[in-house]
């Protein structure tokens, strides 16, 4: 069983979650505080194995309560948050800081909203957790020598955030062009692509229907009902049009990797970073079988080796490499990787 604590001050919203935790069977819930102090002593007495935890709360905001939590005991932690630009930007700030995931409060209430939020809590149980750390900010990253015509596409979801921010704030102004699909809640791209935008060197960009595919620019799939894909011959473009969930998502980077596949063939590299389920990996082979190079991010660097594990082992990817050389990776020149 899962031991889970619910922190949350509105009432309402506290029996809400706890609802929906209480009808998985592998899923306890041991607790349920209002606030940062009543919920530092439930950590204590309880000792869960995952806190759900509100970004805004009275007395201490769950992004203060975060910090403390992962510099002193780190654990699972899952953020809940309102469906608002505020909202969206200290969730992602809390998901830098090591929180696990993230779920958006229903806007209309019901158990219905919070659908996901069981297994987001079985991942985060599962999840390697980091304590925090402060790391002197990098110097720019060189410029790439000689530019081509490559075409770099991402997937990623649980983690990926951090996992995101390690690998583009390493790319040169000038890299070549790059799609990712991250899966998110559709309020949060738009400040996921912002902040991504502000600690980068290449333009970052939520994605959008016929935005042009350039060198020295990423492009971020936008989360709710559409999925991103590549398209054009000559001069490729951004694809975002609605469809129906793919492994559940939407968008997928199935969807994203097979358009790739398509239009890229042998001249795009793929990677498929940390996450939850398989969302990417028949996608990625796809990529792989029409000629492109392929990586996969190695467990022991994953927060969840879920992705990245059904990719390889489906044969999807070529090399698997460490979040930290990740970068290096997708920037090397054209020729083959090493098989291994």
């Amino acid at each position: 069983m899962i031991r889970a604590l619910i922190v949350d001050d509105s009432a309402t919203m506290r029996s809400l979650i706890s609802a929906v935790l209480s009808r998985d069977p592998e899923i306890e819930v041991v607790g349920q505080a209002g606030d940062p102090f009543e919920a530092r002593e439930a950590i204590k007495q309880l000792n869960p194995d995952v806190i759900t935890l509100d970004v805004e709360m009275p007395n201490m905001n769950g992004i203060e309560f975060l910090e403390k939590i992962m510099r002193l005991r780190p654990m699972p932690v899952v953020m809940v948050s309102t469906l608002t630009v505020k909202g969206a930007e200290a969730t992602l700030a809390a998901l830098e800081l090591g929180a696990i995931d993230c779920i958006a409060k229903p806007s209309t209430g019901g158990l219905e909203g919070f659908r996901e939020l069981p297994e987001k809590v079985k991942a985060a149980a599962r999840a390697r957790v980091r304590p925090l750390r402060t790391t002197p900010a990098a110097a720019a990253p060189a410029p790439l020598e000689a530019p081509d015509d490559r075409l770099i596409a991402i997937g990623s979801s649980t983690g990926g955030v951090e996992a995101l921010i390690t690998v583009l704030s390493r790319f040169p102004a000038n890299c070549p062009p790059v799609v990712v699909t991250q899966h998110m809640p559709a309020t949060f791209t738009k400040s996921f692509a912002e902040r991504l935008d502000r600690l980068c060197q290449p333009k970052v960009e939520e994605a959008y229907e016929g935005a042009p595919i350039e060198p020295g620019r990423i492009y971020i799939a936008a989360g709710g009902p559409a999925h991103l894909e590549v398209a054009g011959r000559g001069r490729m473009y951004c694809r975002v049009q609605p469809g129906e969930p793919v492994n559940g998502h939407r968008p997928s980077v199935d969807v994203l990797f097979r358009s790739v596949a398509k239009v890229a063939g042998a001249r795009a590299v793929g990677a498929i970073l940390t996450g939850m389920g398989r969302d990417g990996a028949q996608g990625l082979l796809e990529m792989r079988q029409a000629g492109a190079r392929t990586i996969g991010q190695d467990e022991s660097s994953s927060v969840v080796y879920g992705m990245p594990k059904a990719a390889f082992e489906l044969g999807a990817v070529e090399r698997q490499a460490p979040l930290e050389r990740i970068a290096a990776e997708l920037l090397k020149a054209p020729n083959p990787i090493e098989r291994v």
